[in-house]
């Protein structure tokens, strides 16, 4: 007998991965509101949520679980819907905790000393400045936000001006929504006097980025996995991000510890984490950057390829009550990077690769998947959920033996790969 697993946002690429989980034949997935609904254009939160819940009350079965792998709307909408059909979840509050950056911050220096300094923006100022205590080179970011939109270095106080202006404008688009779902908790007044449409600064963080990915299980934290996060030289655009962590054990137990710490503050339980981390490679030392409360889609090629199951099944365990246990680590590769090929100028796209040459280029190149994203006629400054500063062109999965053989085989794969653009 098949258990129904609905997925919010589910898609082609993850509806994939998640029908080669060990035991999937056990279960039937089905999509519960769409990508383009959760992320593109003005969000309605609450009425996404009647949405939701009218598909599953049409639903003739029993709804076995309810999960996700996106963030906002999504992780919050997962809390509020597993409530209501009586299915195990994360707390709400937990997820806000970790979704709402200021917040995230409070309880995490409450834990831990590994974060910067930060504080909120007051953008209803006339001349907004930076937040006491927080110097240049510094981050203004919204509260909550998608996928480093609206996310601004500022050196001095002319490009902070400028990062203030593009916030002030878009802020609203995801913070409105976001303000609607923090109305369903308890606010601590410092959150509550803030909002969800607020700015957020905080010192520039220095190192080599890395991450953790986890899930807490009856209150017990288990980190299962570290990852590298390297960026384009001179940039802060990302251009892979490779598993497993090649940083060494001792700055990979200090990520899992504070993510323990932290995760236990928080009072998350019950799902998913990755989090974001700088780390010093000359003394080893640790700075948090940022909590997800949910694992990463976008890592769930690597640990397929790595430990032979994608992090899509500990998701999947948590949805349905089940202790996720031991994973399991016989891969085909000792290394996998989802890498990102970008233009860093916006164009209108004349020419992708064909699926024809997208496979000759799979078939030729083992370990390896290509994932086009604008279309022909699109233009790159329209692309849904680009960070400020690129566009993505396509998203390569590369599989390989050695750190030196993955950027080999992903330097063939873009000589193999036609993109052309018209710039005006």
């Amino acid at each position: 007998m098949s258990t129904d697993i609905f997925v919010i946002g589910l898609d082609e690429e993850n509806q994939r991965v998640l029908e080669r989980l060990p035991w999937a034949g056990t279960y039937r997935f089905h999509g519960l509101l769409t990508p383009e609904e959760l992320q593109h254009g003005d969000i309605d939160f609450e009425a996404l949520l009647k949405t939701a819940q009218h598909e599953l009350d049409a639903f003739d079965g029993e709804v076995g679980a309810i999960v996700s792998y996106w963030d906002f709307p999504a992780a919050s909408l997962v809390p509020i819907l597993c409530a209501r059909y009586d299915l195990p979840s994360v707390p709400l509050e937990a997820v806000l905790k970790c979704e709402h950056k200021y917040w995230s911050r409070l309880e995490q220096r409450k834990a831990i000393d590994e974060l910067p300094n930060f504080g909120i923006v007051d953008l209803d100022a006339e001349h907004p400045a930076p937040p006491e205590g927080v110097g240049y080179p510094m981050w203004l970011k919204p509260v909550k936000s998608f996928s480093s939109e609206l996310a601004f270095k500022a050196e001095n106080d002319s490009e902070f001006a400028d990062a203030v202006a593009e916030i002030r404008a878009g802020v609203g688009r995801v913070g409105e929504p976001f303000g609607y779902v923090l109305e369903q908790v308890d606010l601590p007044p410092e959150i509550a006097r803030v909002g969800g449409a607020a700015c957020l600064a905080e010192e520039a963080l220095h190192g080599v980025q890395a991450a953790v990915e986890g899930y807490v299980y009856q209150g017990e934290v288990t980190v299962y996995g570290a990852l590298d996060s390297i960026n384009y030289p001179d940039s802060s655009s990302f251009l892979r991000h490779q598993y497993p962590s090649q940083l060494g054990e001792e700055p990979v137990q200090r990520m899992r510890d504070v993510a323990e710490r932290v995760m236990k503050q928080i009072g998350f339980d019950n799902a998913t984490f990755s989090i974001e981390f700088f780390c010093d490679p000359e003394s080893g030392q640790v700075c948090l950057l940022e909590i997800n409360p949910r694992h990463s889609q976008s890592h769930a090629e690597l640990f397929e390829f790595v430990d032979g199951v994608a992090n899509h099944e500990i998701m999947v365990r948590l949805g349905l009550g089940q202790d996720p246990a031991r994973r399991p680590t016989k891969g085909t590769y000792q290394i996998a990077g989802k890498w990102y090929l970008r233009r860093f100028e916006d164009g209108v796209v004349t020419r992708v690769p064909t699926p024809e040459e997208i496979a000759a280029v799979q078939d030729r190149i083992d370990g390896t998947q290509i994932e086009v994203v604008p279309e022909v006629g699109q233009r790159l400054s329209d692309l849904p959920e680009q960070d400020s500063y690129s566009f993505e062109l396509a998203h390569l999965f590369v599989a390989a033996h050695t750190e030196h053989e993955m950027a080999q085989k992903y330097q063939a794969c873009v000589d193999a790969l036609p993109f052309e653009f018209d710039p005006a």
